[in-house]
């Protein structure tokens, strides 16, 4: 059942390919200052969403899990905008993601944050934000539910509505 109000969009990924594409889609309407969460179980697609996501930003090398590094920053040949790829999952203790210090990245105008396993420490996100929350449905579909947090990140769900539905809601 699709969940029909302002702040949320569902998505239904019939396969990698298709949530790349999404991802790429939501990329190329991403600034600066846009904080996208991702949260979902193991092989879920935050990945691939996320890669799709860097794809659409025009990021010069292509996202891969950052799991061993926790945070990768990522450039684009058309000015000097960053996107890091931030991933929590190696991380066992909220205190331990909150040591990073990736709340300074978090908000900044030249700035995309995308942070994979992002419900391990849901009280870095605050007033601006898009969670997106990934979800097996079977071996060849995921639902993806798109909720905004602010009047940045509502802005920013209302465009990407239009472009992947052709309507606001």
């Amino acid at each position: 059942m699709p969940i029909l109000s302002p702040d949320t969009l569902e998505f239904i990924s019939r396969g990698p390919e298709q949530t790349h594409r999404v991802g790429a889609r939501l990329g190329m309407l991403l600034h600066g200052d846009e904080v996208i969460a991702l949260e979902g179980d193991l092989g879920a697609g935050k990945t691939v969403l996320a890669q799709g996501i860097g794809v659409g930003w025009g990021a010069t090398v292509p996202l891969i899990s950052p799991t061993f590094v926790l945070i990768r920053r990522h450039t684009r040949p058309q000015d000097a905008a960053f996107l890091y790829h931030i991933d929590f999952y190696r991380l066992e203790e909220e205190s331990e993601i909150w040591a990073l210090g990736v709340e300074e990245l978090l908000g900044n105008p030249d700035t995309v944050c995308v942070v994979e396993w992002a419900d391990r420490a849901p009280d870095l996100f605050t007033d601006e934000y898009l969670w997106v929350t990934l979800r097996w449905l079977d071996q060849y579909r995921r639902s993806l539910v798109f909720r905004a947090t602010g009047t940045l990140h509502q802005a920013l769900l209302d465009q990407f509505r239009k472009e992947i539905i052709g309507h606001h809601f």
